[in-house]
């Protein structure tokens, strides 16, 4: 990465797409970083510092439980960017859960791109309004499609790329 913030967080998160070792370097030591990173250890990342901005990340024992827990609730309830965990979670595992994404209050920011993304590759969404949770299921697998959102969004259309990167046929 550029050394960015939101373009960093889209990388972090898809380490989770693979169980190979995937290393990146000009990684900003910065709040929000440093909670995902530690996020991404609690999934079950093995994570390798190599040097100023520069790990190692090996996602080859997720604990998919771990989406469940208060720890997670806690946690990524604190980083608006913890959304970006749903697309490579349904991709790889069918399933992607995120409490109600916190973070900086900058005005409007919609959730709906990635919700409608992930609802056109076939995945389900439900909201628990008791449990604070957005849960996402791809069912049998999600489906390429073509798409066009109605909205410009950075953040969703990574996202949504990454869930649609394991989707069967293609995506555009």
């Amino acid at each position: 990465p550029q050394g960015a913030k939101n373009e960093v967080l889209q990388i972090l998160c898809a380490v989770l797409l693979t169980d190979e070792t995937v290393r990146i370097t000009n990684i900003p030591d910065i709040v929000d970083v440093n909670k995902l990173i530690e996020i991404l250890g609690d999934f079950g990342v093995r994570v390798a510092k190599n040097g100023p901005g520069d790990y190692s990340f090996t996602a080859d024992a997720i604990d998919v439980d771990f989406l469940f827990g208060e720890t997670y609730k806690k946690k990524g309830a604190s980083l608006r960017g913890s959304v970006m965990v749903v697309g490579p979670m349904l991709a790889r595992f069918g399933k992607g859960y995120i409490p109600k994404p916190g973070g900086d209050k900058i005005g409007r920011r919609r959730m709906d791109t990635h919700f409608i993304g992930f609802e056109a590759l076939g995945a389900t969404f439900t909201y628990d309004s008791k449990s604070g949770f957005f849960e996402a299921s791809a069912g049998d697998g999600l489906i390429g499609t073509d798409m066009l959102l109605d909205e410009a969004s950075v953040t969703g259309t990574a996202n949504i790329v990454m869930a649609a990167c394991m989707a069967k046929g293609t995506t555009t």
